[in-house]
């Protein structure tokens, strides 16, 4: 197995985005990721492309040949596959990608994940997401993933006296690190008052716990580590990958606490890596739902099981605290284009590993993660990069 680089990343601005189309905004991000490495269309050699809906969301299917046509790869006949693993679609076409140079198939990669998600009433989104659950035993049923995640709340307070000020604090934090971040959905910060006050989703998830609908594309160029100072100064590395599955449905779960899908990869990402988590200095984080975001540090042993509220309240997870928890300002602030998710959480681990990251920058930042996972955790794809 070859050792495997980052070399170039381009990420579109996250939101409401009316006046551009889905080929439209993963071909913005490619030309980003492609002038930033330095790499033209005669170097590649494969495409990956994650995407959830686009035949939901925008009518489109065939997505990955479409963005190949449309990048100006499709006179050169390269492969063009899309990935589809729910909202863990970007996390695991980079996973994709990543074997595909790690193997020696592929020398030059471009992974990319894209979601078209306004184009359709609120009611026919929440649709579309309910597709990634159990349909015959949830949505049918009328269980939508804002329900899902609220009985994991309602069971995490239960079993480890978690509070909704703690939930609230991920995304008082979230949204301060998104208002650094010019391509978030929302650059606002917001108050504790603002979330313990706001409208009612799903008991005890309110407004300002749940992430957006969101538009937006992110792409990454990859390629074997001998090869990438040839296009770059500064590439990062990946170190590991790993992925793990659970059951779709959350009743079938062992503990609605835990995901042990997340639990699994971590594991293996860490063992590939010859890692700990206390040397990980930032980490991308599913955070999908404030619950997601406290579960997901107890899972990858930030915190141990139960503490991840505490940890959040008393700010542990803060901007260059005890560990950097979503910098980018994660899926609550930054927004939550499903299928380009994954690859926009690279994205923002490999800016802050060059040092670029502005006002949000890590300090010191050599080692960074990210967690990604697919319906109510069912899919977890987890990678740590490395600066070099």
């Amino acid at each position: 197995m070859r050792d495997v680089a980052v070399i170039g990343v381009g990420v579109t601005k996250f939101g409401e985005l009316w006046d551009k189309s889905l080929r439209g905004l993963i071909v913005e991000a490619g030309l980003e990721a492609m002038h930033d490495s330095g790499v033209t269309s005669k170097d590649v050699d494969a495409l990956y492309g994650g995407n959830m809906s686009s035949g939901l969301f925008v009518s489109q299917e065939h997505t990955a040949a479409l963005i190949g046509d449309f990048a100006g790869l499709a006179s050169r006949h390269i492969p063009a596959t899309r990935v589809e693993d729910a909202c863990a679609s970007g996390g695991v076409a980079l996973r994709q990608g990543y074997i595909s140079v790690a193997s020696g198939i592929h020398d030059v990669v471009i992974v990319g994940g894209v979601e078209k998600m306004t184009d359709v009433s609120e009611s026919l989104a929440t649709d579309a997401l309910a597709s990634a659950g159990d349909r015959e035993w949830e949505s049918f049923l009328g269980v939508t993933f804002p329900g899902l995640y609220a009985m994991m709340a309602r069971r995490h307070m239960h079993e480890y006296k978690t509070t909704k000020e703690q939930l609230g604090a991920v995304a008082v934090k979230n949204h301060r690190n998104g208002a650094l971040n010019p391509k978030a959905q929302y650059q606002k910060e917001i108050t504790l008052e603002q979330v313990l006050n706001a409208p009612m989703v799903a008991e005890p998830l309110g407004l300002y716990d749940c992430s957006p609908i969101s538009d937006g594309a992110a792409a990454l160029i990859l390629c074997p580590l001998e090869r990438a100072r040839k296009f770059t100064d500064n590439p990062v590395k990946i170190i590991a990958s790993a992925q793990a599955s659970d059951t779709l449905s959350l009743h079938s779960r062992r503990d609605i606490c835990t995901m042990d899908a997340t639990v699994a990869a971590a594991r293996n990402v860490y063992r590939q890596a010859n890692k700990k988590p206390k040397d990980i200095d930032l980490v991308e984080v599913h955070d999908c739902f404030t619950i997601t975001e406290i579960v997901a540090i107890e899972d990858l042993g930030f915190v141990k099981k139960g503490e991840g509220g505490k940890a959040s309240e008393e700010g542990l997870t803060a901007l260059n605290a005890e560990i950097s928890v979503n910098p980018s300002g994660g899926l609550k602030s930054k927004g939550h284009p499903v299928g380009a998710t994954g690859v926009a959480q690279a994205v923002e681990v490999i800016t802050q590993l060059r040092g670029e990251a502005g006002k949000r920058q890590v300090k010191n930042a050599r080692v960074g993660m990210t967690h990604n996972i697919g319906g109510s955790g069912a899919t977890a794809v987890i990678h740590i990069f490395e600066a070099i």
